[in-house]
């Protein structure tokens, strides 16, 4: 597998891509074309054509969750691809993997609509919708793994905003990720981990059948975490003995000096390239 950043909050120096406070990640596994998020914006986009990597030629899209800064890219997506059948260009149908409620509106009273602005129903000329909770292999050793069970106290938090037709604040059970299994042991790739980071890996764990976690990418919901929360996290990944951890997007600078007390912390930023 190999994991290029399109989008994250910062940038590596003196590569000159652009920037934002959202994410995505392309990846190459099996001969398959993946995007996992679209950010905010299109920088993804303009990023990949820099990096001279084909989007319109994509697999599979999948999205860890609902929120704008993983999914109000996909506007720009879809424009390319209009661009592109104008243009007299044969573009495919990639699948569409996320959770069923990613495309349920959601909305932070002081804000408005924090989730998808694209509604599931206008995506049916351009992609394969796959909504699951279930896990589902995306290629024989990359899995998205559904919707992540809740089982870890000190992983719990308040939700943020509230679905439409919903009376209570939105805990994110449609926040997913990817786990790839390498033969070194498992690869955990994230969006925002607000079923947290631990319960997802937990969860990797019994899905992929290996207790091997080798590197996890993407952001952890850390941001000025609860102490019990953070220090919960730092013991647990301690125990895994991890090779790497990019920790990105929602973490911040003090989750992650406390995380380098549990794993090798490592530099992420757009123009990264992993291959595990």
């Amino acid at each position: 597998m190999k994991l290029t950043v399109l989008v994250d909050n910062t940038t590596l120096i003196d590569q000159y891509y652009l920037g934002e406070p959202g994410l995505s990640f392309y990846i190459e596994d099996g001969g398959q074309k993946i995007l996992f998020d679209c950010g905010y914006s299109d920088i993804f986009l303009r990023n990949a054509q820099k990096m001279q990597i084909d989007l319109m030629s994509l697999d599979t899209l999948v999205l860890s969750h609902s929120h704008l800064d993983h999914t109000w890219g996909l506007t720009h997506l879809i424009k390319a691809f209009t661009e592109e059948r104008f243009a007299g260009r044969m573009i495919g149908l990639p699948h569409l993997v996320t959770h069923p409620r990613t495309f349920v509106s959601t909305q932070e009273s002081s804000i408005g609509e924090i989730g998808s602005i694209v509604p599931l129903k206008r995506l049916d000329p351009y992609f394969r919708p796959v909504l699951t909770r279930d896990p589902f292999a995306i290629t024989e050793h990359l899995i998205f793994l559904g919707e992540i069970p809740r089982v870890l106290p000190f992983e719990h938090s308040p939700g943020i905003g509230m679905k439409s037709g919903e009376d209570s604040p939105d805990t994110l059970l449609d926040d997913s990720a990817l786990a790839y299994r390498s033969p070194e042991g498992l690869v955990i790739i994230t969006g925002c981990s607000h079923s947290g980071i631990c319960n997802i890996v937990q969860y990797a764990k019994q899905v992929c059948h290996d207790e091997r976690i080798v590197d996890i990418i993407g952001g952890l919901h850390l941001l000025q975490p609860e102490p019990a929360r953070l220090q919960g996290t730092v013991a647990y990944l301690k125990r895994q003995e991890l090779t790497a951890l990019h920790a990105c997007h929602c973490t911040d600078l003090p989750s992650k000096i406390a995380l380098a007390a549990a794993a090798p912390i490592r530099e992420v930023g757009v123009g990264l390239t992993l291959s595990y």
